[in-house]
């Protein structure tokens, strides 16, 4: 894994300012996600998002993650590959209302997903390779 392309990765997704996160249930079922800050912090990603209950879920019984970080206008991006090292949560939202008390709806939680990137592919329509970059 090349740390200049992480970076060139990271400085994408901040011109974009979207990234998308894709995981894998126990049952094999691919789930994608969007996020939106990312943060590299050494070979490994800092990912902040209101994550969804099923990439949650996904992050707790397997560790495989890809993130896309992508221009279409462009047809320019990457996809970073690794495995989560930790799922922190950093904000919680409860949005109490007297009228949704009966059916408990799960609070929003805000989380900062830390990856460890292994590799870094290119990610576009154009005909490519699946091999790391130099």
């Amino acid at each position: 894994m090349k740390t200049a392309t992480l970076g060139k990765a990271i400085e994408l997704a901040g011109k974009i300012g979207h990234l998308l996160v894709a995981t894998v249930g126990p049952d094999g079922m691919p789930h994608v996600a969007a996020a939106g800050d990312i943060l590299q912090v050494g070979d490994s990603v800092e990912v902040t998002a209101w994550f969804c209950p099923v990439t949650v879920e996904n992050l707790r019984t397997g560790k495989a993650v890809a993130l896309i970080i992508w221009d279409p206008q462009r047809d320019y991006g990457y996809q970073l590959l690794g495995r989560a090292e930790q799922l922190i949560e950093v904000a919680q939202l409860d949005g109490y209302l007297p009228e949704l008390e009966e059916s408990r709806p799960l609070p929003q939680v805000e989380r900062k997903l830390v990856i460890g990137v292994t590799s870094i592919l290119d990610f576009k329509h154009a005909p490519h390779s699946d091999i790391e970059p130099d």
